[in-house]
């Protein structure tokens, strides 16, 4: 049996009861259209309560695609159009939403080919019914193939009606949460098949229009002007921020002590980064490594991760020419070489550094692995994700990379990685957990006996020794006794090759993996076993309108992994997919969120995968995209000279061990990580266990709040929005707008336009739909008695056609108002000097329009001839 934790009641901790939490408001619902399918949304809050998707199937259930490609005929009109190749089909489909907001599609199918049997094709409708069968019900078919409805009378309702009816409508093998409507089944019609469906919503659900035209206001994407920043282009310049750390290092080495980084001379570590991977490592010509170092530190940036550096798809790597590696324990000079290269000039600039000793290499014959062709399933190559736990000569293989690598000594600076103050952390692993992951990966059904055989004794000496169910413990897949022995697993790896770092000499902080794509809180226990806990996680669009009484956004993911006592990193955190519309709102938003929560070091990934001479946008390139890179600054700004103050409350999370390990809690599922971190700082305790003695654990601090429910909400039921405790943060995800409001940053993102939102010394009002305006002060005083102040304007931006750059960005639209001390100029950074923009004084106000022809995302409002910028006095 898992031990049980009663928490003592200790002097000023109060203990939440746990009470039936309350019934939360009811969600906003909203009916649209899916512009990347031209399919039904159902959303409630901000959260999708059923996906649809085409689906169509070739003889004996083959797959056989259908890309569908969606664009806008007019008002409220769309085409949806697509080829499938392998059944010979043509869909057209013209989407249409009428004058009451019912939306229709009619369906035309041409047979190309006369497919004599197939196995069925049309649309598969996914119901999120865990989450809200509760209040609608489960889904229903309508007779006669006809479609279906969902919803409760009284209730929010939706229906989807065909006409003429379907060849088949079916819950798949009788599954509610999936429903297939096919328009051919066994076989494909000769001649065109034609079907009408209509989508009508009530109840209190509201016909909304799609989400570009929400967003394209005045302004279409087609006739956005081509955005004049690129990566050599005109930036604020931050680089005063890494003054007094110049070169990285000179406080001495980063250590935690106390829940947090320090460096050695006791100055506390806070650390604002980017990632810098791949191609980018090892094909930038030197010139432009000092460039792209030294517009790094302009940013604002004072920490980079080394990432990639050993993935098997970069061609030339840490091993040199993938076509040529043997083996992954020979370092190639020559890389090593341009990665020492980068370390220096990023040094020169105040930026310290991240190590990743494995990401994604493959492992090669020549590594001397034992079973090697077990997990290489006949190739020359092999992943040693999940193996490396119960393979002990891949452990071998690791620790002999590890010594080399952390040994190299730096051709430019004369040190060993692990010797150099500037590497302020390593991570053991990149996302390669047992307790989410990889456990799964010895099963017999897997085929790899040898492991499979390590795996099974492992656990069955780890029932024995703990008194655990023998037939429980090896089944990975289920939360309890499993996750126990998993978490055990990965500690005994990490303890292994922290001794040997250690051994070696590494004296850097140390993570071990981290906790990734939406893990349960049962994966942390292990990752205690490090100096800090790392985290990864990625927004889907619309991060600010999530209720956190219904579904978690980005926030909530990274907060859910701060374990009470310990530092908390995060070496990836981004929006996904790429170009996400409203990605421009994050730099802020998780910058202020950090601040408020405590959190220690975070990496955007990425800054680049390439050399930023090729400008191709992609997810994984920032340096070269307005919509990010508009509010970087800002975010650097406010969080590393702690314009946000860290909350005053704290919630520790302690569900005892039961709960915790039998259980996937996760935010996706708990309201009170969700809640709770909108008030104040959110910490997870780790609960003692008999059977895991090596786990740390830490009584919850003086004052904390308890909470022992994951259904306990710590907000009204009828929130709209949540104030963080120190009133400096206000979401309201009804309307979708996030602020900020502290004496040295006034900001505001989400949806503002056709607003005016007044904070002190600032009103913003704006045209533009979804935009992120902040204005901050640089010299270390209330904006209201500063003579440097920064404006950062951040809109959608987007690949031209073929995904190509430079962007395309949404000109702003609005009126700012300032109130400030007289005698400043507003200018623009150019690339022949700062350049006047037009401005007003009155009243104790500047007053700046912005007329939608900026030609830069930033403005200054400071004296003329101001002498250069200096660090404030609390910078760290």
């Amino acid at each position: 049996m898992i031990g049980k934790h009663l928490l003592p009641l200790t002097l000023g901790m109060a203990i939440a009861a746990a009470p039936a939490p309350p019934a939360a408001a009811a969600p906003r619902w909203t009916s649209t259209l899916n512009e990347t399918t031209g399919l039904p949304m159902l959303q409630a809050s901000g959260t999708s309560t059923f996906t649809a998707s085409f689906a169509f199937w070739g003889p004996n259930w083959s797959w056989a695609n259908l890309a569908p490609a969606v664009r806008k005929t007019g008002d409220g009109k769309y085409q949806v159009s697509g080829r499938n190749a392998a059944l010979g089909v043509t869909m057209t489909d013209d989407v249409a939403r009428g004058a009451d907001g019912a939306w229709t599609s009619d369906f035309l199918f041409q047979d190309g080919a006369g497919l004599p049997s197939v196995s069925g094709g049309g649309i598969v409708f996914r119901f999120a019914l865990e989450q809200w069968a509760p209040m609608l019900g489960e889904p229903e078919l309508l007779p006669d193939n006809q479609g279906w409805r969902w919803g409760r009378g009284g209730g929010p309702q939706v229906e989807m009606r065909f006409d003429p009816p379907l060849a088949a409508a079916y819950f798949e093998q009788g599954d509610k949460s999936q429903l297939r409507a096919f328009f051919f089944n066994d076989k494909i019609p000769p001649g065109d098949l034609r079907h009408r469906m209509t989508w009508v919503v009530k109840g209190g659900v509201e016909n909304r229009a799609t989400l570009g035209e929400r967003l394209n206001g005045k302004t279409a994407p087609a006739a956005w002007p081509v955005d004049a920043l690129s990566n050599a282009g005109p930036l604020p310049d931050l680089s005063f921020l890494n003054d007094g750390d110049k070169p990285a290092g000179k406080r001495g080495p980063v250590h935690a002590a106390d829940g947090a980084l320090a460096f050695a001379d006791g100055t506390p570590a806070r650390f604002w980064g980017a990632n810098v991977t791949a191609y980018a490592l090892f094909s930038t010509p030197r010139d432009d490594v000092r460039r792209q170092a030294a517009r790094l530190a302009s940013l604002g940036y004072n920490l980079v991760r080394i990432h990639h550096m050993d993935s098997g798809w970069v061609g030339f790597n840490v091993f040199g020419q993938r076509a040529a590696l043997k083996d992954t324990q020979t370092l190639d000079e020559k890389a090593l070489e341009r990665l020492d290269w980068w370390i220096k000039c990023l040094e020169d600039e105040g930026i310290s550094v991240w190590l990743d000793l494995h990401v994604e290499r493959q492992l090669r014959a020549g590594d001397r692995i034992d079973a090697f062709d077990e997990i290489s399933k006949g190739k020359d190559t092999a992943g040693l994700k999940g193996f490396n736990y119960v393979n002990a000569s891949i452990r071998q293989a690791m620790k002999r990379f590890n010594e080399a690598y952390l040994g190299h000594r730096n051709v430019f600076n004369g040190l060993a990685y692990k010797d150099d103050p500037a590497v302020v952390g390593v991570l053991l692993t990149n996302e390669n957990d047992l307790t989410q992951h990889f456990g799964n990966g010895f099963l017999p059904d897997k085929k790899v006996p040898w492991h499979g055989k390590v795996y099974m004794d492992a656990a069955a000496a780890f029932a024995g020794a703990t008194g655990l169910p023998k037939d429980k413990v090896w089944r990975s897949w289920e939360p309890g006794p499993s996750k126990m022995f998993l978490n055990d697993l990965e500690h005994r790896f990490d303890i292994e090759m922290m001794a040997d770092l250690r051994k070696n000499g590494a004296r850097m902080p140390v993570a071990t993996t981290s906790t990734w794509a939406n893990n349960p809180l049962y994966s942390l226990p292990s990752l205690t076993t490090g100096d800090l806990v790392d985290v990864h996680s990625y927004s889907y669009y619309g991060a600010l309108e999530k209720n956190p009484a219904y579904t978690p956004n980005i926030a909530d993911w990274l907060g859910a992994a701060h374990v009470l006592g310990h530092p908390m990193s995060v070496t990836e955190w981004n929006a996904d997919p790429f170009p996400t519309q409203d990605r421009h709102v994050l730099p802020l938003y998780i910058a202020a969120t950090a601040s408020h929560q405590g959190w220690d070091a975070l990496m955007h990934f990425a800054y680049t995968q390439e050399p930023t001479s090729a400008n191709h946008p992609s997810n994984w390139n920032s340096y070269n995209d307005p919509s990010l890179l508009a509010m970087m600054p800002a975010a650097a700004l406010l969080f590393r000279e702690r314009h946000v103050a860290e909350a005053t409350t704290t919630y520790v999370f302690d569900p005892g061990a039961d709960a915790l390990y039998g259980k996937a809690i996760s935010a996706a599922n708990s309201v009170a990580l969700r809640t709770a971190i909108e008030r104040g700082k959110l910490l997870i305790a780790m609960p003692p266990s008999k059977e895991l003695p090596w786990l740390r654990t830490k009584p919850a601090p003086r004052g904390a709040v308890v909470l022992r429910d994951p259904g306990q909400s710590q907000l009204p039921a009828d929130a709209a929005q949540a104030s963080s405790d120190t009133g400096e943060l206000v979401r309201n995800w009804d309307d979708g707008v996030f602020t900020i409001d502290t004496p040295r940053t006034r900001a505001a993102m989400g949806w503002i336009g056709g607003r005016t939102i007044a904070l002190p010394d600032v009103s913003i009002a704006m045209e533009t739909p979804n935009a992120s305006v902040a204005v901050q002060s640089l010299d270390g005083k209330p904006i209201e008695a500063s003579s440097d102040l920064l404006i950062s304007i951040g809109t959608r931006s987007q690949p031209q056609a073929n995904n190509k750059a430079p962007f395309l960005s949404e000109p702003a639209v609005g009126v700012l108002k300032i109130k400030a001390v007289p005698g400043l100029e507003a200018s623009t950074p150019g690339a022949d000097g700062d350049a006047r923009w037009p401005s007003t004084y009155q009243s104790g106000a500047y007053t700046i329009r912005l007329d939608g022809k900026l030609p830069t995302h930033w403005l200054a409002l400071r004296r003329a001839n101001a002498p250069p910028r200096r660090a404030a006095a609390d910078i760290r």
